[in-house]
């Protein structure tokens, strides 16, 4: 043993436990695909570290820029909405601000729906606006009033389907049929249709009409749980895939494994929850048309709703003529009941909990200052305070049954507090 040479002796402990030369065998299959974390991908040779390509999915060069597991998500993800290219990013917000700043640059301008996603327009009108890139919201049931608004400095376009809180399902088709006329990208925040109510890329089911760029935030349906941050940017273009790409890389957003593995455990049932959201809410929202405090009902399925008939049109056809729609509806509670009394109707509900998102298992619910979110007028909107239901998994009857009790003690409750 004296004479045993220095490279004879076996390595450290510590040495050989990272560098272990066990391999498992490479056929097991289960039904949930492996979780592979990294931020070093190994290379196993100097020229495999120079020849390999990052911006596609042709191998692996670092965790940001992908791992099996974000790529094999990345692929069902674009089964799901019928894009060819998708990243992933952080949050429905993440994906917003990607392609703002992918394609916007000094002088632009984008377009705006007036009843978006607030924080997108927060977006625009404070961080955009640090850039010298301007901003304008149109009215989103008036397609004449996004053409007027188009002018040659505009490059992008944003369109919601329904828009947010306040559930206008605008002429989606007519909508993109204007800016693509007119040559301007069109990026949709596609996170209530998931997919499923309506193909964004396919408008028409003849290939003829889509969007440019699907926006979702995976943080609600397509997770499901409640738990999850990730969004997803896709499209068909090759070229505007590769301009957020670039970004994506340059901005070094990435998401973490167990997240996509969340996500991926979650996304073959997507379709089964999403239509028991939508039964249970059209169920809901039928009740409460019929309760003298509540002045309108605003969900789109519904005759009377502001777009209705564009998202009949739209979605009417999915789940056997049944139309499709997310389990996201508002009220305007009537103008004689104080916001102190819609308070304590909120505050009163037992199943559903005050919280903002949706998508998940459990009922949300939330009062909003209509006044403050919207720039425009709102004829189609009665007079009262906003109230906004995320219908989860429970029992219709017994949300109900909380939304009747909670509808009682608002009419005790005093008018101030």
């Amino acid at each position: 043993m004296h004479g045993m040479k220095q490279e004879d002796r076996a390595p450290d402990i510590s040495t050989q436990l990272v560098h272990h030369s066990y391999q498992p065998p490479a056929d097991f299959a289960a039904p949930q695909p492996g979780v592979f974390k990294a931020s070093t991908v190994i290379f196993p040779n100097v020229a495999a570290m120079r020849s390999r390509e990052w911006k596609d999915k042709t191998g692996y060069t670092y965790g940001l820029h992908g791992t099996p597991t974000t790529f094999t998500l990345e692929e069902r993800l674009c089964t799901l909405e019928g894009g060819h290219e998708c990243v992933l990013v952080p949050s429905g917000l993440a994906a917003i601000a990607s392609v703002n700043l992918a394609l916007l640059n000094t002088g632009d301008e984008v377009l705006i729906p007036d009843n978006a996603y607030g924080p997108g327009k927060d977006f625009a009108a404070v961080e955009l606006a640090r850039y010298g890139i301007s901003h304008a919201f149109y009215d989103p049931l008036a397609p004449e009033d996004l053409a007027r608004r188009i002018s040659a400095s505009t490059r992008l376009v944003w369109l919601e389907a329904p828009g947010s809180v306040t559930m206008e399902f605008p002429d989606l088709c007519e909508q993109v049929r204007i800016c693509r006329a007119r040559g301007v990208t069109t990026a949709l925040d596609n996170t209530w249709g998931a997919g499923l109510a309506f193909a964004p890329f396919d408008l028409l089911g003849d290939g003829s009409l889509g969007v440019d760029i699907s926006a979702h935030a995976l943080t609600k349906y397509p997770s499901g749980g409640g738990d999850v941050l990730m969004g997803s940017v896709m499209t068909r273009s090759a070229a505007l895939h590769m301009k957020i790409k670039l970004t994506h890389m340059r901005l070094g957003l990435g998401v973490g494994a167990n997240d996509v593995e969340a996500v991926l455990r979650s996304l073959p049932s997507v379709a089964l929850r999403y239509a028991a959201h939508d039964r249970t809410a059209r169920e809901l929202a039928h009740w409460l048309q019929s309760q003298p405090a509540i002045a309108q009902v605003l969900h789109p399925a519904l005759p009377g709703s502001p777009g209705h008939a564009h998202w009949q049109a739209l979605c009417g056809g999915a789940q056997a003529g049944q139309g499709a729609a997310a389990g996201l509806f508002s009220v305007m509670v009537d103008a004689r009941y104080s916001q102190n009394q819609v308070d304590a109707f909120c505050d009163a509900l037992q199943l559903f909990k005050l919280g903002y998102s949706w998508g998940g298992p459990m009922s949300l619910v939330v009062p909003y200052h209509l006044r403050s979110m919207r720039g425009g007028s709102t004829p189609h909107l009665k007079p009262g305070t906003l109230v906004r239901f995320a219908i989860g998994l429970e029992a219709a009857e017994d949300l109900r049954r909380d939304l009747a009790q909670a509808l009682a003690v608002m009419e005790r409750a005093a008018p101030m507090a």
